[in-house]
C-alpha cells in the first residue's frame, strides 16, 4: 500500500485466465510489512473491498497464493510450497494459544485464523528444508545479535 497506485491486481481474471499468483513482502521500502500474515490480510481485505464482494480472495486462496501458488509461481511447485513426500520440509507452527487467536472455532475455522488474525508473532517454530531453525521462539542455529551486527555493517558500507 506504501506504493499504492489506486488499485489492486485482478485476482479473479488473472486466475480464470491460469495465472499463478503468489504472495510477497519484497522489503521495507516498497510494503508496510514483511510479515507474511500481514501480506495475507491486507490482500484478502483489500481485494473484498475494492470489488464489493466478500468471497474475492477467500482465507483458502490467499493461503494458497502464501504457499502453493507462490511456488507455482516461480516454478518451484514440485519442490515447495506444501507438505509432501518429496518436497523441501519448509512449514512454520504457529501457537492458536495466544489470545489473538481465540477463539478458534476447530478446523472449520482456522485458514481463517490464521489469515485473519496470526501475525509473525504467532509462529513458534521454523522448519526449513528440514532443518529446525527455530523452536518455543528460540532460535536454535543462528545468533541474532551476530545476524544485527553484519546488516548493520552491510547497511552502513553501503551508505557510505
Amino acid at each position: 500500500m506504501k506504493l499504492a497506485g489506486g488499485s489492486v491486481a485482478p485476482l479473479p481474471e488473472m486466475w480464470e485466465a491460469g495465472v499463478p499468483v503468489g504472495l510477497g513482502t519484497d522489503g521495507p521500502a516498497s510494503n508496510n510489512s514483511l510479515d507474511m500474515f500481514d501480506t495475507m490480510k491486507v490482500c484478502a481485505l483489500a481485494h473484498k473491498a475494492h470489488r464489493w464482494d466478500p468471497k474475492v480472495a477467500s482465507a483458502q486462496r490467499v493461503l494458497d497464493m502464501a504457499t502453493i501458488d507462490g511456488a507455482r509461481a516461480i516454478g518451484k511447485e514440485k519442490e515447495i510450497g506444501s507438505i509432501e513426500k518429496g518436497k523441501q520440509a519448509d512449514l512454520v507452527l504457529v501457537d492458536l494459544k495466544e489470545p489473538n487467536m481465540m477463539p478458534i472455532h476447530g478446523k472449520e475455522t482456522v485458514i481463517s485464523d490464521l489469515v485473519y488474525s496470526a501475525s509473525g508473532y504467532n509462529v513458534d517454530t521454523t522448519i526449513v528444508d528440514g532443518k529446525v531453525l527455530m523452536k518455543d521462539r528460540k532460535y536454535l542455529r543462528l545468533d541474532p545479535a551476530k545476524i544485527e551486527e553484519g546488516v548493520n555493517a552491510s547497511v552502513r558500507r553501503l551508505m557510505h
